[in-house]
């Protein structure tokens, strides 16, 4: 008898798995889903998605993919029903419909480190404006033309200059460029000095950024454990400075959290509240410190590669020095705002460079309502996954799309967004650092280029996992072009 009843459980549960496993690869729809996969349950296709890739093209996850079903496909990653769109006609009405068809979403993996309860990265509508309105405060173009370009400017030669007594001249341009974004931003946002305060606040972000893109298993050892630690950390000090803020008996950093409490304080709406602060501080810090490095690693290893870049950009720089009366590229003045918007080739270089570099791999939304899309309904509560890289990448739209070729955006707008170029998002949503970004590029390009000469002497190989890392960094020999 027992036997018997050993049997039925036995086959109950393999007709319960198996239904499951069926149920998960067919998910129901009131229309017909876009073609694809979805694996294993709760795995999905996580492993593919992560695997490391060399190269500056397509990802093979999102290639192998889209020669098989097309533009639009579904997939599982870390248990999400995701579309993938590759199609750029449709990511630009992705981004057009925030707050419509579509929201900012985020894996529920990311969303459980960067934290989904408080975080500026989910509000909608009118408190996502103020919040950016706020940011605009500190990273838009009237602060960066009015102040922050010449300290910019001071940081930036400071650093380089450092690098020429570190180890006679020999320095990992990646590691370089963490440091200076990292001590620029974090002083602007907290007056936090690194090497001061002793708490290692950067390391702490270090391993948040590690293993933000990372497989999600949250045991010690792993390093999604470690960005999760990383995370806590940092929130821990900038809780710390926010408490010492609120007892000391005056006032005299005057940095952007002092002016988030001062709003806090004052407004009458009580739209802020502390844990509201936490967050934009550690989301600025975000945004803009492993993005930028990155892409200026990148820079100075495609520059490198490419002497007519360098020629161009050198002749660039050339012309401005000049038009200031002087010859000396070791003058102390810095880049005026005239003269950084007057910068049409290093411009071009920046767009091409961060075309090819695709330092975001895929920006979420999730559907609000069913969408109907080329014969296909993308279920509402699934998520979309934007590809840009496709557009970037795609022959159609740039000739020799793998080429580094800043020539190709001569006599184009070189300051807007577009369908075919979204390597700062787009819509509501387009990257309220993208501008920060751009100056702090230029600027790091024009104190290298104008004063320094530098050799490629190991590294500069890149990994994609899925995002942009350097796992050999970008190892050069530095030496000043001009003896005073």
């Amino acid at each position: 008898m027992w036997d018997v009843v050993g049997l039925c459980m036995g086959t109950l549960i393999v007709i319960m798995i198996s239904h499951w496993c069926y149920r998960w690869q067919n998910p129901k729809s009131q229309g017909k889903l876009p073609p694809g996969s979805m694996a294993f349950p709760l795995i999905g296709e996580t492993l593919h998605f992560f695997s490391p890739t060399s190269t500056y093209d397509i990802p093979p996850f999102i290639k192998t993919r889209m020669s098989k079903y097309g533009s639009l496909f579904r997939t599982s990653i870390v248990g999400q029903k995701v579309i993938v769109s590759t199609d750029h006609e449709f990511n630009y009405q992705i981004f057009q419909q925030e707050g419509k068809d579509f929201r900012v979403w985020y894996l529920e993996t990311f969303n459980k480190i960067v934290g989904d309860n408080q975080s500026m990265l989910v509000y909608q509508g009118t408190f996502h404006k103020y919040l950016k309105n706020l940011i605009l405060h500190l990273l838009g173009p009237q602060s960066l033309k009015e102040r922050l370009i010449l300290e910019m400017g001071e940081s930036t030669r400071t650093h380089i200059l450092s690098w020429l007594t570190h180890h006679g001249g020999i320095v990992d341009v990646k590691q370089g460029a963490l440091n200076m974004v990292f001590e620029f931003i974090v002083k602007k946002l907290l007056s936090y000095e690194e090497l001061k305060e002793g708490k290692k606040l950067k390391d702490n972000f270090n391993k948040f950024m590690d293993g933000l893109i990372s497989f999600p298993l949250n045991v010690p050892g792993t390093a999604f454990h470690a960005c999760i630690k990383g995370r806590q950390n940092v929130i821990k000090v900038i809780k710390d400075t926010i408490n010492t803020r609120k007892k000391a008996s005056k006032k005299v950093e005057g940095d952007f959290l002092d002016h988030l409490l001062e709003e806090m304080e004052n407004r009458e709406e009580k739209f802020l509240n502390e844990a509201i602060v936490v967050d934009m501080v550690f989301s600025i810090l975000f945004a803009s410190f492993e993005t930028t490095s990155s892409a200026i690693t990148l820079a100075i290893k495609l520059v490198s590669d490419h002497p007519q870049v360098l020629a161009q950009l050198t002749k660039e720089y050339e012309t401005i020095i000049k038009s200031r009366g002087s010859t000396d590229f070791h003058e102390n003045s810095e880049l005026t705002w005239e003269e950084y918007k007057a910068m049409t080739f290093t411009h071009m270089v920046i767009n091409e460079l961060v075309r090819l570099a695709n330092i975001v791999p895929g920006i979420f939304r999730k559907v609000v309502n069913d969408v109907q899309i080329k014969g296909y309904t993308i279920p509402a509560n699934w998520l979309v996954m934007v590809v840009p890289s496709v557009a970037h990448l795609s022959g159609d739209i740039y000739d020799d799309p793998l080429k580094f070729n800043p020539w190709r955006w001569q006599g184009k707008d070189l300051h807007v967004g577009s369908k075919t170029f979204m390597a700062f998002g787009g819509g509501a949503r387009l990257c309220v650092g993208a501008d920060f970004a751009k100056l702090e590029m230029a600027i790091f390009l024009f104190q290298l280029v104008s004063r320094y000469r530098w050799s490629v002497i190991k590294g500069g190989e890149i990994v994609r996992k899925p995002g942009l890392t350097y796992p050999n960094g970008l190892h050069i020999k530095i030496s000043e072009k001009h003896n005073k």
